[in-house]
C-alpha cells in the first residue's frame, strides 16, 4: 500500500457550537477554536475535523447549509476562517471541514429558486415530483421520522424528496449541472488551504431509481431508508468524477461517512486509488440497532464490542484506513455507551481509548473524549434539543413507554449527550462561556474539565497524549501504523487482545474488559512495556494476571 500523509495522523474532532464561546453569546465561535489551537498542538493532533460552521438555519445543528460559500456569523466571518487555517498551519495542525452534499437547506437560493419555477434549472437540482394529493412515490421513511416525500411550498401539485428533515431538501446527484456546482465549491475550499473534508451521508447520494415501496416496518406503512439504500446501485461513478475533479488534485485527506458499503466495495471506497482516504468504521455503532427505534436497542457487551472491532479490522484487512471512533457528535459518549452502566472509572475510561486508538487506521478524538467526558441527564422533553431524539421520545411513547422510561431512553442515546458544552475548567458554565450556553452544561463538569487534568500525569488527557506520542514514535511505525491487525485468545470472555503485526516488530494489545481480574498467557516474553493503565503488572512465568479494566500494551 502506497503510504499517504495522512497514515500516522490522529485527528480530534469539533463540534464548535459547543467548544468555545469568545463573545459571550451561549455560542461556541471560530475565535474559540484559534484561541485553543496550542492545547491541540500540546495533545499531539495534526488534523482537526470541524463539524459545519456553514451559513444554515440549524434546523439539524448545521447540517442544512444555505451558503456553502460564506461562514455563518454565530461561529465568526471568512477572516476568522483564514487566519484558523494559517495559524493551524504553523503548528503542523490541518483543518477539515465537513462536506454536505447529499442535501442543502430549504433556505439555499437554489431550493428557494426551485421553488418559483419547478420547471427551471433549479427545479432538476432536486428530487421534485408531481403529485396528486394521495399516493407518494414511494414509502421510505426518513432519518428523522415521517415520510421522505413533502409538498413543495406554492406547489400543492408536486412533492420533493428529504431523506433528513423537511428542511434538508436532497441534491438530485443525477443531474451533472449539480454535480459541476458540487464541484467548484469543494475545490473553491481546497484552494483557500483546507487539509480536506469529512463527508456527510455521501451513501445517499444515490437513489434507487425508479422509485419502489418495500415492507413496512412500523405502523406508520413506512419503511426504514436504509431498506432503499442497501439496494441502490452505480454510486462509485459519482464518488470516482469526485475524487478525480477534487480529492485527488490537491492531495486533499477526506473521512467518509459511509453506510451500506458492501463489502466487495470496500477497496473502492478507501483501497489504493480509492475514493476516499478512509471511512468511518461504524460497526460497533449499530450493534443492537432496532428498527423499532432507541427503545428497543439492547445495550452493547463487551463481548460484542471486541467481535465489532475485529470483524471491522478483518473486513479491511491491509488494503486501506478506516478512521476509528468510541464517539462522535451523532453518538452518545462513548464511555457511557460502551462500558457496562456503573462501571465508568478512570481505568475504563483509559481502556476503551487505548483499545480502540491502537487498532489499525486513523484514530479520531471527539472533543471532550480525551478527558472521559459521559453522558448528560435530562428530566423532561423540554430539555431536548436533539431533533433525532425528539422523534424517538415519540416513537417511545407510541410503543407504550412511559414518559419517565421514555427519557431514560434519551438519557442514553441522545445526539445532545455529545452536544453539551466541552468542560474547561470548574468555573461558572465549565469555562465555556460567560453567557447562558446554548445546551446546557453536564452538571459533572467541576469533576471532569481539562483544568484538573493538563498537570496530572494520571489523568485520562495524559493517557491520550500518552498514546498519540506512541502512535508517533518512529521506533513502532512499522507495527503500530502499517502492522495488521490479528485477534489474540479471541474466545476469552472479556478480554479484547490484538498483535498489531509490523515486518520487524510485534507489539500485543491487551483489555480486561470487566472489574474482575482475569489471567492472560503470554505468547512470548515481553521486550518492552508501552502502554499500561495501572502501576504493577503481575505477571509470574508466561501468564500476566490482569486487573480489571487493565490496559497493557507491549513490545513482545
Amino acid at each position: 500500500m502506497k503510504k499517504m500523509w495522512w497514515h500516522e495522523k490522529t485527528a480530534y474532532q469539533i463540534y464548535p457550537k459547543s467548544y468555545l464561546d469568545t463573545n459571550g453569546d451561549g455560542i461556541g465561535d471560530l475565535r474559540g477554536v484559534i484561541n485553543k489551537l496550542d492545547y491541540l498542538q500540546d495533545l499531539g493532533v495534526e488534523i482537526v475535523w470541524l463539524s459545519p460552521i456553514y451559513c444554515s438555519p440549524l434546523a439539524d445543528q448545521g447540517y442544512d447549509i444555505s451558503d456553502y460559500y460564506n461562514i455563518d456569523p454565530r461561529f465568526g466571518t471568512m477572516e476568522d476562517m483564514d487566519e484558523l487555517i494559517l495559524e493551524a498551519k504553523k503548528r503542523n495542525i490541518g483543518i477539515v471541514m465537513d462536506l454536505v452534499v447529499n442535501h442543502c437547506s430549504d433556505e439555499h437560493e437554489w431550493f428557494k429558486k426551485a421553488c418559483e419555477n419547478p420547471d427551471s434549472k433549479y427545479g432538476k437540482y432536486f428530487y421534485i415530483e408531481n403529485w396528486d394529493g394521495k399516493n407518494l412515490p414511494s414509502n421510505w421513511r426518513s432519518a428523522f421520522g415521517g415520510s421522505v416525500w413533502e409538498p413543495l411550498p406554492n406547489h400543492p401539485d408536486k412533492i420533493y424528496l428529504h431523506t433528513f428533515h423537511k428542511k434538508q431538501p436532497d441534491l438530485n446527484w443525477e443531474n451533472p449541472e449539480l454535480r459541476e456546482e458540487i464541484y467548484k465549491m469543494i475545490n473553491w475550499w481546497l484552494d483557500k488551504g483546507l487539509a480536506g473534508f469529512r463527508i456527510d451521508a455521501i451513501i445517499n447520494i444515490k437513489k434507487l431509481l425508479p422509485y419502489k415501496n418495500f415492507p413496512a416496518d412500523r405502523d406508520d406503512g413506512l419503511c426504514a431508508i436504509s431498506c432503499m439504500l442497501e439496494k441502490a446501485s452505480g454510486i462509485g461513478e459519482f464518488l470516482g468524477e469526485m475524487a478525480k475533479r477534487c480529492f485527488i488534485p490537491h492531495n486533499a485527506f477526506t473521512a467518509g461517512e459511509v453506510f451500506y458499503a458492501k463489502d466487495e466495495e470496500l477497496p473502492d471506497f478507501i483501497g489504493e486509488d480509492g475514493y476516499f482516504s478512509s471511512m468511518f468504521d461504524f460497526n460497533e455503532t449499530l450493534c443492537n440497532t432496532s428498527e423499532m427505534g432507541w427503545y428497543d436497542q439492547k445495550p452493547i457487551t463487551p463481548e460484542q464490542y471486541k467481535a465489532c472491532c475485529f470483524e471491522s479490522q478483518s473486513k479491511v484487512s491491509d488494503f486501506g484506513f478506516l478512521s476509528n471512533i468510541i464517539e462522535n457528535h451523532d453518538e452518545p459518549r462513548g464511555v457511557s455507551h460502551y462500558i457496562p452502566k456503573g462501571e465508568c472509572s478512570l481505568k475504563s475510561k483509559k481502556m476503551l481509548g487505548g483499545l480502540n486508538f491502537l487498532l489499525r487506521g486513523i484514530p479520531f478524538i471527539y472533543q471532550g473524549q480525551e478527558i472521559g467526558m459521559e453522558n448528560t441527564k435530562v428530566n423532561s422533553i423540554d430539555e431536548v434539543d436533539d431533533i433525532a431524539a425528539i422523534d424517538e421520545y415519540k416513537v417511545s411513547l407510541d410503543a407504550g413507554l412511559t414518559e419517565e422510561q421514555a427519557i431514560e431512553v434519551l438519557n442514553h442515546f441522545s445526539r445532545d449527550n455529545a452536544r453539551t458544552p466541552m468542560q474547561w475548567d470548574n468555573s461558572e458554565n465549565a469555562g465555556f462561556t460567560t453567557g447562558k450556553p446554548w445546551l446546557k452544561v453536564n452538571s459533572n463538569y467541576k469533576d471532569i474539565n481539562v483544568e484538573s487534568q493538563i498537570n496530572d500525569k494520571n489523568s485520562i488527557l495524559e493517557f491520550y497524549k500518552d498514546l498519540i506520542k506512541l502512535r508517533k514514535n518512529p521506533d513502532y511505525t512499522d507495527a503500530i501504523i502499517y502492522g495488521a491487525t490479528v485477534p489474540y485468545l479471541k474466545e476469552q470472555k472479556n478480554l479484547m487482545a490484538y498483535y498489531r503485526k509490523g515486518e520487524k516488530q510485534t507489539v500485543l494489545v491487551m483489555g480486561n474488559f470487566q472489574t474482575d481480574k482475569q489471567d492472560v498467557v503470554l505468547p512470548a516474553k515481553i521486550k518492552n512495556v508501552l502502554i499500561n493503565n495501572c502501576e504493577n503488572i503481575d505477571m509470574k512465568n508466561d501468564i500476566v494476571t490482569l486487573e480489571g479494566y487493565q490496559l497493557l500494551v507491549v513490545e513482545i
